[in-house]
């Protein structure tokens, strides 16, 4: 196994943990209509809604997901 497969494949592991990590940190949404009515307003109400903790965690996870996709095809197409 070569040394870029192998880090390749460290990189990719530790990307699928923080993925992991970071969507189970995030608060569950509100079912049902209460949940849509209540949730409605909060995100209405509130100005600071991008420097919150949950929005820091929506990037979060964004940016590892991409990053383990872009991993998963580098080590698919290395043979």
């Amino acid at each position: 196994m070569s040394t870029v497969k192998i880090i390749l494949t460290v990189l990719q592991l530790l990307s699928g943990l923080a993925v992991t990590v970071v969507v189970l940190m995030q608060s569950g949404k509100s079912a049902g209509l209460s949940g849509a009515i209540a949730g409605g307003a909060e995100t209405f109400l509130s100005k600071g809604k991008a420097k919150s903790l949950d929005a820091k965690l929506a990037k979060a996870t964004k940016w590892f997901a991409i990053a383990f996709v872009l991993l998963t095809l580098a080590l698919n197409l290395i043979k």
